[in-house]
């Protein structure tokens, strides 16, 4: 099922207006993902980082919300986030509904939706207790994330700079750069995460992930950091290659350790 995410949008429908598509396990152990497909903020890859992302946690009882967030060069920074903020909000406020656990609900990045959701868990906010929307009115911060081979910093020395340009645009100003460089803005407060990436990834820098999980570490944040040695950019679940492909492995027993799965 897919759903429009901001209701101004049904009124004047956009060609590339972000929807958020619902993924039910059949037997449910209650958590949900919000799952950002990669594609350097100008594309989504929207199968092997998405739709199958989304069959393999319901094959593991986990509902899963694949969001189609707006693009580069048309629409920049802060839309993105905006439009991951929302996706959050909605899951949340109907995780009752649908029997979900309100207080078990992840996000899980691709590169450039690596940074969107690196973006997520260290910029949050409990809602606005005074809006008359519940949507609104509901926490966007994630209990969990799960990055692979992520876009983290947008300074010059390991920025993907496809994923930069899209969302910021030429010549951004510096505190920009800083406050999207998200191993800057990790807290206390950031959710446990669990990061993947390859190390001689072609496409995204592993100083990307590594930055990111040394920022959560001095924050003493739950992290879980798997680098394989090789491997391409984009891989997904890298089910055609016997080594990569036990990456999930990996992901499916930090799940199990915090109890999200």
């Amino acid at each position: 099922m897919e759903t429009l995410l901001w209701p101004d949008d049904a009124r004047k429908p956009e060609p590339d207006a972000p929807t958020l598509t619902q993924f039910l396990p059949q037997n449910s152990g209650g958590a949900s993902v919000l799952i950002l497909p990669g594609g350097g903020y100008e594309s989504l890859a929207t199968d092997h980082e998405g739709v199958q992302i989304a069959q393999w946690l319901n094959a593991r009882g986990v509902a899963a919300w694949m969001l189609k967030y707006r693009l580069g060069p048309r629409h920049r920074y802060p839309a993105q986030l905006h439009d991951a903020q929302r996706a959050m909000r909605m899951i949340r406020s109907r995780a009752q509904s649908l029997k979900q656990d309100a207080n078990r609900i992840g996000v899980w990045g691709f590169s450039a939706g690596g940074h969107l959701a690196s973006t997520l868990i260290t910029h949050f906010d409990e809602g606005d207790a005074q809006s008359n929307e519940q949507i609104k009115r509901t926490s966007c911060r994630p209990d969990f994330a799960v990055l692979c081979y992520p876009v983290i910093t947008m300074r010059d020395d390991f920025a993907h700079q496809g994923s930069k340009k899209n969302l910021l645009g030429e010549n951004p100003d510096s505190e920009l750069v800083e406050l999207l460089s998200s191993q800057t803005q990790v807290t206390a407060q950031t959710p446990p995460t669990f990061l993947f990436h390859t190390g001689d990834d072609a496409g995204v820098a592993v100083e990307n992930s590594i930055e990111f999980y040394r920022a959560l570490r001095r924050a003493k944040v739950p992290a879980e950091l798997h680098v394989y040695e090789h491997g391409e950019h984009g891989v997904g679940l890298a089910q055609s290659d016997p080594i990569l492909s036990s990456w999930p492995d990996r992901l499916e027993d930090w799940l199990r350790l915090h109890k999200f799965i």
